[in-house]
């Protein structure tokens, strides 16, 4: 018995698409990669953006005809989209040849599920509100090495205005400190290069001890072995100077930080519900530049959100001149039904909100190509995480992200390369491996 899984959405939904292949594995089922030959397919879907839910719902319903032909064919649907409110309902009435339907809070019981759909042959849905517990005793099948990711919490308390995620994810539950380090311990052992700690809001992270994110990435980073430590991702308001010091203190955190800033206009950001200004969010650029001269930041930003004016846009616009940003991830606000922004006045036309993102796109990029650029004549240390079959160039990242590629004569796969780097394109670097 083979299955497939489809995975939408971001690192979480990764992870947690290798935790569906673990659950999978002591099922007795192998990974297939060809989807029509598998005899199970589960979508791990995302409902952050209306386009994410679209992509999903489109290639459920490619599988009608492939159902008919095989009875025996199981298909499920889990993830954010599945606990989102009435898609339960929605999925139900409108896929009817959808087997199973399980949330974000009990993924652990997708065995069971499929146990109950094959003795009863009928349709399984089952949702949770809230999850019961932080542990969940899977092992997962890890898919990214030589990277691994690590969940240290689940849930969010904040309710920014735009997002769905409170109300798909549930509120914070934080795992147990000692849980998180024993993992960590464990990958370490196992020859993973890279850890990225994992939560919506790393900084809000508290241990039943009272251990703090601060604390906790300070014991991650002692744990013995050759690898980096990453964690995403940060929210602004619970930024903090014990952070930076941590970050600085140890050579395995990577400097390398995701504050998503998500708009420059105070009004804004206060409709967003995200709880700082945008003063204080360039101290705290300014507080790690100081700490830590050349720590790269990333963030996320959104236009077109409710009644935002063209000169609060060009706030947005100044503050990415003056935050220096890495790199970001930009998109247009997209409405999601139960959230408060949905409910505004003022929505903008879709018109503008594209030749806003395509001008944010463009101001970005410009100094991505700088900072890009300014790697050239120098060496960096990359990561090598994998090979580009269409490029035939090995590539990987170094600290701050940046992508380099380098052609070998042997695997270099899970090992740190000295790359001399002589060119330069976009975000990509391209060099020659120092020593080979």
């Amino acid at each position: 018995m083979k299955y497939h899984i489809v995975t939408y959405g971001c690192q979480m939904n990764v992870h947690e698409s290798e935790k569906i292949a673990g659950i999978l594995r002591e099922k007795g089922y192998t990974e297939e990669s060809d989807i029509d030959s598998a005899d199970i397919i589960v979508f791990n879907t995302c409902c952050i953006r209306e386009n994410a839910e679209n992509h999903a719902f489109g290639n459920i319903g490619a599988l009608k005809q492939r159902k008919r032909e095989n009875k025996d064919l199981i298909i499920a649907v889990g993830g954010c989209m599945a606990q989102e409110e009435g898609k339960a309902a929605l999925i139900k009435e409108r896929f009817p040849f959808v087997d199973i339907l399980f949330g974000t809070h009990n993924l652990s019981e997708l065995g069971a599920l499929i146990d109950r759909k094959k003795s009863q042959k009928k349709r399984v849905f089952s949702l949770k509100e809230a999850r019961e517990e932080t542990e969940d005793g899977i092992t997962p099948v890890r898919t990214g090495y030589p990277g691994a990711w690590v969940n240290i919490m689940y849930g969010c308390n904040n309710f920014c205005s735009y997002c769905i995620v409170p109300y798909v994810r549930g509120r914070e539950r934080s795992r147990r400190a000692e849980d998180i380090v024993r993992e960590v311990e464990s990958l370490a052992k196992e020859g993973y290069k890279e850890i990225t700690l994992l939560g919506q809001n790393v900084n809000s992270y508290r241990g039943e001890d009272g251990t703090d994110f601060p604390a906790l990435l300070d014991r991650c980073a002692s744990v013995e072995g050759d690898f980096r430590l990453r964690f995403m991702t940060s929210h602004p308001k619970d930024f903090s100077a014990a952070l930076v010091s941590v970050i600085k203190k140890h050579k395995k955190i990577c400097n390398q930080i995701h504050l998503p800033v998500q708009s420059g206009s105070n009004r804004i950001l206060s409709l967003m519900n995200r709880r700082y200004t945008r003063e204080k969010y360039l101290e705290e650029i300014a507080l790690l530049r100081r700490e830590i001269p050349d720590c790269a930041v990333t963030t996320d930003i959104i236009v077109g959100f409710p009644t935002e004016t063209e000169e609060e846009f060009q706030e947005t616009l100044s503050l990415v001149n003056e935050a220096d940003f890495s790199s970001a991830f930009m998109f247009i606000y997209s409405p999601r039904t139960g959230t408060k922004a949905a409910a505004m006045e003022g929505q903008i036309e879709a018109s503008v909100s594209k030749d806003r993102l395509s001008r944010l796109i463009e101001a970005v990029n410009a100094r991505t190509r700088e900072k890009s650029a300014a790697y050239i004549g120098k060496t960096a240390e990359i990561l090598c995480e994998g090979y580009d079959e269409k490029k035939n160039l090995y590539l990987g990242r170094d600290e701050y992200g940046r992508m380099g590629y380098f052609a070998s004569g042997k695997n270099r796969i899970g090992e740190f390369v000295s790359l001399r780097i002589d060119r330069a394109n976009g975000i990509s670097l391209f060099g020659e491996p120092i020593g080979e």
